[in-house]
Formats: C-alpha cells, structure tokens, sequence
C-alpha cells in the first residue's frame, strides 16, 4: 500500500465570531469539521460544494497558514502542528499553494526573473550564479519564453500570470500543491489550457494536488477522486468516475442534477434543493443536510451520519444512502458535464495562454 503524501485526521476549525465583555467566546463558525482524508503521491483530490462550505479553509489548514482548532495533519509522515518555525519552514519548501486571484497573487514592483528568484534564495536551493538557468527552465515548464522573465506581472495576460504563479510553486520542487480556484477566474479557453498544464506536469513531475474548485466540469477532468462538503464536513468521497456516475448523497445529486446538460431534447434535471443553507452559527441537530434533503427521516434529525463504505472506495455520510437511487439525470453528468471545456481540454494542449 501507498503511503500517502497528506493524511489529515479529524481537523477541524471553530472561528470565534462574538466574545463577551470579559473575552469569553460567546459565538462560534464551524468553519472546517472533523474531515479527515489522505491523498497519495502523484494523485488529485478535489473538494467541491457551495461557497462557505470551509473548502478554502482547509487549504490553509493543510498548509498551516492558519491554526486548526483540533485534528491532526501529516505531511510525508511528519505532524505539520508539531513543527517549530524553522522546521515549518523547511517543510513548506514541499507545500506549495497556487491561488485563485492571477492579479493578486503577484507583486508587481518584481520583475517575473525577482519572482522566481525569490523561493530559490529562500530556501538556498540554487547558487545565485545558477538562478537565472533555473528561472529559464521554469518559464519553459509552464508554457513561458525565458526572455519574457525580464517583464513585470502587468505585463502579461490573466492566463500567463496564472502560469507564472504555477512556475513559482514549482520553484522549490514540491510534492504537494493547494490549488485553491486556480482556474475559476480564468476565461473558459484559457481554464482548459491551464487544466492540461497542471494535469502534463502531475504525470512529468509526480507532484500531488489538493484541488479545491466550485466547479464540476474542472474537477472531473483533473481529479482521480473528488470530496463534496457541505457546511464543513465531507458527505461523499470516492473515484471521480463512480462519483460522477452514481452519487449516493442527495447533496451530490443535487450538484450534478443542477448542471445544464447540452441537450434541448433532452428530459430537464429535477432534482431540487428546497430551502435555505442553514447559519454556520447554529447547525441544525442530526445531519446539517436535513432541513433541505427530500429524503428526511426521523433518524436524520436525532444522529449525525458518519462516513460508511457505500464501496470499495467510496464513502457516504448519509443515513440513508442504500435506500436512495440516483435521480435521472445525475449519471448522465459522466459522459454530458460541460462538452464546451471538454471540447477546449482536447483542443489546447499545455501552450501559452
């Protein structure tokens, strides 16, 4: 058996959100609760579901940019909340994080070669008579002219930028990358030649993603397998091609039912969500998906569900979930989800976008 790259065991994250006059936490956000996964080298595994659902901030947590409030997370066999500063810093050289926004992630009084320079001075991988090589061969990786490194970041395009942001995770040989909405700010054609960047330098460089996105078309092209969450927690986690084809929670049903499917004649996706998400301020008791799930019981009010093997592989947080068969319309988003990006993902290879 493998031994993963990442394990994350019940991590969770409370924000404090009111305090009393004395400093006493009178109302709390759970943020991220109790999720634990493992992705191995080399592998994708995304996390989809609603915004505010704690994708983004587990992506912090796995890099420790914030502290979780409980849980555990194992990098390369190393426990990530025991490390002082300067061990933290020697494990974030193979923990990189490649962020949503092309525009802020830059800082445009450096040059694209300050850019690049700057993790290998860092962290005194390359002798600085050697960095210019290695900014070349960087800016060639992801689809980049080594000259255009003498540029400053308004200079370039959205998708060139996102290129760039990439080369610099990259710069410090990681084995990890948190690819928070890395493509959801990019237009559709240049999304699908970022898509089969990342996807071209996972297979040349073996490097593992944790791929946070909102978008279903995007994770079923990049992911090998896919974690929805919902108000925090992990309800479904399985292979992307059993997840896509047979969804076993009513909240992934309801995700893949809502994509427009590319077919006038076609029957219309009827699976709907009735109601409101609930606060993150107060959860509902049982299951926090219950005041919207049309197959409530009695039981899903009272307990919690935790995640039960549905198959080998895939996991469901759901009560009822042998009882529930797909809705028509959800297997369908296998072979039908977003043929204009899969049109452009054949189309584009890894050029400059």
């Amino acid at each position: 058996m493998t031994t993963p790259i990442l394990a994350v065991e019940s991590l969770s994250k409370h924000f404090v959100v009111r305090r009393s006059l004395f400093g006493k936490p009178l109302a709390q956000v759970a943020a991220v609760n109790d999720v634990s996964f493992e992705i191995a080298p080399g592998e994708t595994l995304a996390f989809v579901g609603e915004s505010g659902c704690g994708k983004s901030t587990l992506g912090r947590l796995v890099l420790r940019l914030i502290e979780p409030s409980a849980g555990t997370v194992r990098f390369d066999g190393a426990d990530i909340g025991a490390l002082d500063a300067a061990s933290l810093r020697l494990a974030r050289r193979h923990m990189q994080m490649i962020f949503q926004d092309p525009y802020a992630a830059l800082n445009p009084r450096m040059t694209v070669r300050e850019i690049l320079s700057e993790p290998l001075m860092l962290h005194g991988i390359v002798e600085r008579e050697n960095q210019p090589a290695r900014v070349a061969e960087l800016m060639r990786l992801v689809g980049l002219k080594p000259e255009q490194a003498a540029r400053y970041p308004h200079e370039f395009s959205g998708g060139q930028r996102q290129r760039i942001v990439i080369a610099r995770a990259l710069a410090v040989e990681p084995k990890l990358i948190v690819c928070d909405e890395a493509v959801s700010a990019l237009d559709v054609s240049i999304r699908a030649q970022i898509l089969n960047l990342l996807s071209d330098l996972q297979e040349r460089l073996g490097v593992a993603y944790l791929f946070i996105s909102h978008d279903l078309a995007v994770v079923k092209h990049i992911a090998q397998r896919v974690a929805v969450m919902y108000l925090g927690s992990i309800v479904e986690v399985g292979e992307a091609e059993t997840l896509f084809a047979s969804p076993r929670h009513p909240y992934t049903q309801a995700l893949l039912s809502a994509i427009p499917i590319a077919d006038p004649g076609g029957a219309a996706n009827s699976f709907k969500l009735e109601g409101d998400v609930p606060s993150a301020l107060s959860l509902p008791p049982g299951c926090a998906f219950h005041t919207r799930c049309p197959h409530v019981a009695p039981v899903c009010v009272e307990q919690r569900p935790v995640l039960s093997a549905a198959a080998e592989g895939h996991s469901v947080a759901c009560h009822r979930w042998h009882e529930i068969a797909a809705p028509d319309g959800a297997g369908r988003a296998e072979t039908e989800l977003s043929p204009t990006l899969e049109r452009l993902i054949a189309a584009f290879g890894p050029r400059a976008a």
